[in-house]
């Protein structure tokens, strides 16, 4: 199990970025479609916290289905536990809450860890590996 360096995880971060605006474009969409105005009329908590559920569909999804966004894919990087096996699906929201929770903090620490991982993997129990 070949871990993936930081370098190529910070490239795919970037690219899952676009990716993640693209999907939150549409989740704002739908509710301003359902319901015109701004954030489609709903208090500004409870539409931060519908986008939030909206990205964390998009990334459990793509993680518990083989591992990867597209942008994993592109980058032959794949998500898996510390064994190497596929992760679950509560290990996957724990890792998606953690990335959001430490964001920015869980990329620096990279930088610094002994294997060079994530805050967040290292807090859920999950490594980024090469696929190829």
């Amino acid at each position: 199990m070949v871990l993936a360096t930081v370098k190529r995880r910070y490239v795919c971060l970037i690219y899952d970025a676009f990716l993640l605006a693209a999907i939150l474009f549409l989740a704002g969409l739908v509710v301003v479609a359902l319901h015109p105005g701004e954030a489609g009329g709903l208090p500004k908590w409870l539409y931060q916290v519908y986008l939030f559920v909206a990205a964390g569909i998009y990334y459990v999804w793509f993680w518990r289905h083989g591992g990867q966004t597209l942008a994993m894919k592109t980058w032959r990087i794949r998500l898996v536990d510390t064994g190497g096996a596929r992760i679950g699906l509560a290990q996957a929201w724990k890792r998606y809450t953690l990335a959001v929770l430490t964001f920015g903090l869980c990329f620096i620490w990279a930088l610094w860890d002994r294997e060079h991982q994530f805050l967040h993997d290292r807090l859920a129990g999950t490594r980024l590996i090469m696929t190829g």
